[in-house]
């Protein structure tokens, strides 16, 4: 039982790890804002929350986003909240359908599609009513009107988290039909 949570814990701290790393290796879109980036850091993520529970994927996304926090020394708390909030409602529903229902490529696809919309919508109203005004506030700017935030959030959020939720789907799916046979194996050890 103790070998058990122990094991858990460091594949905890790898995924979280190996999350922090992917998200430092991020790109912008050419047709976006340059600071909305895409990254892959929600993979190890999904991993953990559909190896184990949602609540290991939250677990290894707040092992991520502090990582990040510590080694970049990032100046913008605010992104990296923004960050943590935008990984849950995206990998929350995905793990909802996957432990909720049988667990297949459907159900997947379901999830991540779920996911998707979840964040992009999600997302679009945090950063209207939160997010937003908070980077006003810690950068020192005038709050910004609310056609601005309406527009920021149309024009570059919004489709930002669609595209970011779109991309992580297609690289993920795959990778899960390979992951598939291990993560049945994982789950038979774990009930015997």
């Amino acid at each position: 039982m103790r070998s058990s949570k122990l094991t858990k814990t460091i594949t905890f701290a790898l995924l979280g790890a190996i999350s922090m790393v992917l998200m430092l290796l991020n790109f912008p879109l050419p047709f976006l804002p340059p600071y909305l980036k895409i990254d892959f850091s929600e993979i190890p993520v999904l991993i953990a929350a559909l190896l184990f529970s949602p609540l290991a994927g939250v677990a290894v996304e707040a092992i991520k986003n502090l990582l990040y926090l510590i080694f970049t020394g990032a100046g913008d708390p605010v992104g990296v909240v923004a960050n943590f909030l935008a990984g849950m409602l995206f990998v929350m529903p995905v793990a909802y359908f996957y432990h909720k229902f049988k667990a297949g490529k459907k159900t997947l696809v379901s999830g991540l599609a779920t996911g998707t919309v979840t964040m992009a919508v999600g997302m679009g109203v945090l950063n209207y009513f939160v997010v937003l005004p908070l980077y006003s506030i810690f950068l020192g700017s005038p709050v910004m009107s609310a056609d601005a935030k309406w527009a920021a959030v149309i024009a570059g959020i919004l489709p930002f988290n669609l595209l970011k939720g779109v991309i992580i789907a297609i690289v993920f799916v795959p990778l899960f039909a390979k992951l598939k046979p291990w993560f049945a194996k994982r789950k038979r050890s774990a009930a015997a």
